[in-house]
């Protein structure tokens, strides 16, 4: 895939952080997301290009591998690896999974936990992070911001496709211990964001066991060891 001849990018910044910035620009005269790297000026300049190419190479195989695997991305359109930017599809109607959460519990005594909705979601994101293991793709960075609820006109309990994005941590492997850290990283990420639902989590794992069907009770074992390290390392700080 090429974006070298894309020409100049109007940009519209939507979120900048230590690895880089997502902004709304063009790729062949259609509106998207440009996901730009920045140059580390730290490091050795060569041996930035080429650390920086290898991520993005790698975050392309990822959104190719999900579709093969049937798992949902923003489309991707190209890569340009002169500039570090990837172009991908622009979901302007999509929210985050935790700005969704959010809503669902800001009014007190919502019952958030127990809203079909919460439980839909759920579901969806088990199904989800089980397909990617099953598939041998480690994300990397799950947590409810890496993922989108894009609307879609249907009559379900929730009116959303579960959309994951931002795949810089992601790689393939058949390791159960990386698939374990891999649910660690979201179950901490839960704690944190949303502290007030501690059922999540056990839900998200409940359909996650349904859908990895590739070593899945190697893998939850190794989560578990993961998880008492954490915990030993947290008592003893």
């Amino acid at each position: 895939m090429g974006g070298e001849n894309e020409g100049k990018v109007k940009e519209n910044l939507l979120k900048q952080g230590a690895e880089g910035k997502l902004y709304i620009g063009t790729y062949k005269d259609k509106q998207c997301l440009v996901k730009e790297r920045f140059e580390k000026k730290y490091r050795h300049p060569a041996l930035d290009r080429q650390l920086t190419r290898q991520r993005i190479k790698a975050e392309q195989k990822a959104f190719q591998r999900c579709a093969t695997a049937g798992v949902v991305t923003p489309a991707l359109y190209g890569v340009d690896l002169e500039q570090r930017k990837i172009y991908m599809e622009y979901l302007d109607k999509a929210k985050t999974a935790k700005d969704f959460i959010d809503e669902l519990t800001g009014s007190p005594g919502s019952g958030a936990e127990e809203s079909p909705q919460l439980k839909k979601l759920a579901e969806q994101i088990g199904q989800m992070v089980g397909v990617l293991h099953k598939n041998n793709i480690v994300h990397g960075d799950l947590t409810t911001s890496n993922m989108l609820l894009d609307p879609v006109d249907t009559e379900d309990t929730l009116p959303y496709r579960l959309v994951t994005i931002d795949f810089g941590l992601s790689h393939s492997s058949d390791n159960t211990e990386n698939k374990g850290v891999d649910l660690y990283v979201l179950e901490r990420a839960i704690l944190s964001a949303h502290s007030q639902l501690p059922k999540l989590f056990g839900m998200i794992l409940k359909t996650y066991c349904e859908h990895n069907t590739n070593r899945c009770d190697e893998t939850i074992a190794k989560y578990e060891e993961v998880r008492a390290r954490g915990r030993k390392r947290t008592m003893v700080g």
